[in-house]
């Protein structure tokens, strides 16, 4: 599935005649997709943002001529089975069932096969069929990385801290919370009510229904926390920093950032310059109250994904998915997507021939 333009769903286009991927770099493998899943930076993607950052990685040097993302392949997750390696791959060998997340600068897997790095590419875990395992790479290293690279968190670190996710009931956040709740964390999460049944089946302690009332009235009524994982963004930002414990090395990390739309809207030097601005002062201010204000991003890694496999092949983690559809609906479950309120997340079965 390609676009050749940016836009709504019509511009999704389904293809025969693409050219079979090659390795270019030693490093890379090449997957045969048998699922891959949707992700909300997909709908982004087709919609043109964030597209003068990605133009920018695809090709820093300006080698090409205009206009050459296209045709574009959307869709970050992969499970599948590796078809070739390159040169210098030696943890890989055909055959081996992987799974990865791949970068959004790169063509996607909502394809038949996909080229990976083999730095971006893990085994799959055991308990899992490619259905399952191709629901967690992205939601899954983008909620590491929050968790745990930006907001310092660990299993060692983590025991009895209280953690706010809000937003708890999409991709992320159903991976949040049963990550910090396997390092022993005490977790509120906030979502709508028909997603409180499967919050407290993922562990959440609290359950916080944002629609009941004013939700900020009601966090307040709870003790402070020491890490808020925001998926939201909007006006939460505006109060959620004052529910953290103060001077106590309390973290705030939220997802919702405006580098590719600063990127977009000034240009690639002014757009990181005032992304620079924003995000500097921002944490300057919150420092000055006791706690730490932090921006996250998705991040590509093959070894956080090992540990992540550690943790479903253990039964901490399990993937949380709301439907499956068949390749040939992939527009089908861009609408699905675009139409919210998902619980876990919405896979494609690349494989099956329907």
């Amino acid at each position: 599935w390609v676009i050749d333009r940016y836009g709504r769903n019509d511009v999704l286009r389904f293809t025969r005649d693409m050219v079979f991927p090659i390795i270019h770099f030693p490093n890379e493998v090449i997957i045969k997709v048998h699922a891959a899943s949707l992700n909300p930076i997909d709908l982004s993607m087709r919609s043109g943002y964030g597209a003068t950052a990605l133009n920018m990685k695809r090709d820093p040097l300006k080698l090409k001529s205009a206009d050459t993302e296209f045709p574009l392949t959307l869709g970050r997750d992969v499970s599948g089975v590796v078809m070739e390696c390159g040169l210098s791959v030696s943890y890989f060998k055909p055959g081996d069932e992987v799974w990865a997340a791949i970068p959004p600068w790169k063509q996607g897997t909502l394809s038949e096969f996909v080229v990976a790095s083999g730095n971006e590419v893990s085994f799959k875990p055991k308990c899992l069929s490619h259905t399952e395992a191709a629901s967690l790479p992205y939601v899954g290293l983008t909620a590491w990385s929050a968790v745990n690279q930006v907001g310092g968190l660990n299993r060692s670190n983590c025991s009895g801290k209280r953690v706010l996710i809000l937003g708890a009931s999409g991709g992320v956040g159903t991976f949040a919370v049963q990550l910090v709740k396997a390092w022993g964390a005490h977790v509120t999460a906030v979502c709508s009510h028909d997603a409180s049944t499967l919050m407290k089946k993922l562990g959440a302690d609290d359950v916080i229904d944002y629609k009941s009332g004013n939700l900020e009235e009601q966090l307040k009524t709870l003790p402070l926390f020491d890490f808020i994982l925001d998926n939201v963004g909007g006006s939460t930002e505006k109060w959620a920093l004052d529910l953290l414990k103060k001077w106590s090395g309390a973290t705030y990390v939220t997802l919702v950032t405006p580098f590719l739309i600063n990127m977009d809207k000034l240009g690639v030097a002014d757009g990181m310059l005032q992304t620079g601005v924003t995000v500097g002062s921002k944490t300057v201010k919150h420092l000055f109250r006791g706690v730490h204000y932090r921006w996250a991003f998705f991040v590509p890694s093959g070894p956080s994904l090992d540990e992540i496999a550690e943790l479903v092949d253990s039964g901490k983690i399990q993937p949380v998915i709301d439907q499956v559809f068949s390749f040939s609906e992939v527009p089908k479950a861009f609408l699905k997507l675009e139409g919210g309120h998902a619980r876990g997340k919405t896979v494609i079965d690349v494989i099956s021939k329907k």
